[in-house]
């Protein structure tokens, strides 16, 4: 069991970075996908990719309802529907915002093995996967929140865990899972660092 640091300075250079597919598939990069899938479940959380431990390469991995996933150099090669939802990050702990992705999507990319696969994806785990991919190109869900001042900050609970950063999208879609609704939103509060998304925010844009 490896248990690999998360990157949460969202001006890191691998963080930010367009992640290098990879060419050959051997132990190392099985390696890679049980670290991964270590590290996210010791988050807790229900998505990972690799920029987000600092390696820049493609490869992700998904653990949602009982199923387990890894993709190598995945890309989404169809995509329907349209919802907007909270979303959170493990890179970007305690910050929350609605963010519209596709509601169906299929994607294709290699396992561990090196075999092509393909997985048809709807709801809660179409949207996992179009957030792990997004990091895969330097991507945050923070850039992709169209009204910026709807980003806020999400305290931790009684448990010690926030439930904006519990990685990406967990919180929000074990809530779901569950068929409870909404999310803990910020009070306002001075001293919280900003979000980095596309750029800083203003105080009065995100009112925190």
């Amino acid at each position: 069991m490896a248990i690999r640091q998360i990157i949460t300075d969202q001006d890191h250079k691998v963080l930010r970075g367009k992640a290098k597919r990879v060419g050959r598939i051997d132990d190392s990069t099985r390696q890679l996908i049980d670290d991964l899938f270590d590290t996210m479940r010791v988050a807790p959380g229900v998505g990972l990719a690799a920029p987000q431990i600092g390696v820049p390469l493609r490869v992700i991995v998904v653990e949602y309802e009982g199923q387990r996933y890894a993709f190598i150099n995945p890309e989404i090669v169809k995509q329907s529907g349209q919802v907007t939802d909270e979303e959170g990050c493990l890179s970007a702990p305690h910050w929350q915002g609605p963010v519209t992705r596709a509601t169906h999507v299929t994607l294709k990319g290699r396992d561990r093995d090196g075999k092509e696969v393909r997985v048809k994806a709807e709801g809660w785990l179409a949207r996992i996967f179009q957030h792990e991919i997004d990091h895969l190109g330097g991507t945050l869900f923070l850039d992709l929140v169209q009204d910026r001042s709807l980003i806020h900050w999400v305290e931790s609970d009684a448990s010690g865990e926030a439930e904006g950063g519990e990685g990406d999208v967990a919180r929000s879609a074990r809530r779901r899972a569950r068929d409870t609704n909404g999310a803990a939103t910020g009070d306002g509060q001075q001293g919280r660092p900003s979000p980095r998304g596309q750029r800083a925010l203003k105080p009065q844009e995100a009112e925190l």
